[in-house]
């Protein structure tokens, strides 16, 4: 999967498998967690928000099922 850096406290880089729908989420700490059947609109509205951390936190985490990978 293809990631892109992102400006964020938290967060290094974003990925998004368009076929699979698995967001994935690399934090400055090293972990990375795959998020499951998470909308194309939702990466989107992620990678245009001006708190990529708030954005997680509110909308994807707790709403997604998800792997630590």
């Amino acid at each position: 999967m293809r990631r892109e850096p992102v400006t964020s406290s938290n967060v290094a880089e974003i990925g998004y498998d368009a076929d699979s729908r698995i967001l994935e989420v690399v934090f400055k700490t090293g972990s990375v967690y795959q998020y499951f059947e998470v909308p194309r609109q939702i990466y989107e509205a992620l990678m245009q928000a001006s708190s990529i951390g708030g954005f997680i936190n509110s909308n994807v985490k707790g709403q997604y099922r998800y792997a630590r990978v």
